[in-house]
């Protein structure tokens, strides 16, 4: 059983869905629709609507949020619920650090006015 066959449990009202190519099952177009979503999928290589220039630029918008998985390691070093919790937010924490020196700072308002 694939992620696809429980996707409309997780589906929004609404909105975009940019997904991969295991979600361009029928089921799932019909659960778009039905919710008013715009399909993001990326076509598989044997279907007739493939458009490799739309799903170059589809996958381009979702590379900066699979990359964050991506990167993320499969084992962790400690054992218990509360050490892995706090191991897996401070990764977090060091990646949104890094990417804010990317963005670079003065490009973001740090203050409330």
């Amino acid at each position: 059983m694939t992620d696809a066959h429980g996707f409309q449990h997780v589906c929004p009202n609404g909105g975009a869905v940019y997904a991969d190519k295991g979600y361009g099952l029928n089921p799932v177009k019909i659960t778009l629709k039905r919710k008013g979503c715009h399909d993001g999928t990326i076509k598989k290589n044997n279907m007739k609507e493939k458009n490799r220039d739309k799903d170059r630029w589809l996958s381009a918008i979702r590379a900066p949020y699979e990359r964050v998985f991506a990167h993320r390691n499969k084992k962790v070093r400690y054992r218990g619920l509360v050490k892995v919790q706090f191991q897996v937010g401070i990764r977090a924490l060091v990646f949104n650090l890094k990417r804010l020196m990317t963005l670079g700072v003065d490009r973001i308002t740090l203050c409330h006015t």
